[in-house]
């Protein structure tokens, strides 16, 4: 299913996205176009991370976007300079509620540079955002290696995607 957004600016700001306070994972896609395949397993998937966790889950946005359209993201609300695969914006510290955006440029360069599979890196990509969520940081070489430890751990179980 492909989920196409359309805004009246050229730019959507992170924080206003909320718009379903519904308990659920919802994907989009801005400025470019991405669908999801299997989107019901990604879902029980990323509900079983946060379950495991021990957190609540109020909502979650995936935004599948573009290079350009993040880097973006990044000056505007982060003041960084430069590309990334994935942001994650918490709008709770209570409850699992935010918005992930994710470059599918990114993932998909650094898959080839890695030498996985393009499903394999975006998953790691969404389960890094929500781990983020958390609670979970990156900043010290000790919480990058807790990090891919736990993202290992929660790729085990991630869904076989048909392409």
């Amino acid at each position: 299913m492909e989920v196409q957004l359309k805004f009246n600016s050229d730019f959507v700001n992170p924080y206003q996205l909320m718009a379903n306070q519904q308990p659920s994972i919802q994907f989009h896609s801005q400025e470019i176009v991405f669908s999801l395949p299997d989107e019901e397993q990604v879902v029980s998937w990323l509900k079983s991370v946060i379950d495991e966790e021990g957190q609540i889950l109020t909502h979650l946005n995936f935004i599948f976007c573009s290079d350009d359209y993040l880097l973006k993201v990044n000056q505007e609300y982060l003041n960084h300079d430069y590309y990334t695969d994935v942001i994650t914006f918490p709008l709770s510290e209570d409850e699992i509620e935010g918005d992930i955006f994710i470059s599918v440029d990114r993932v998909r360069e650094n898959a080839i540079k890695i030498g996985v599979s393009e499903k394999n890196e975006l998953f790691r990509v969404m389960v890094h955002g929500v781990l983020h969520l958390l609670g979970f940081g990156d900043k010290s070489e000790e919480e990058k290696v807790q990090m891919t430890n736990i993202e290992n751990h929660y790729l085990k179980s991630a869904p076989t995607l048909t392409n």
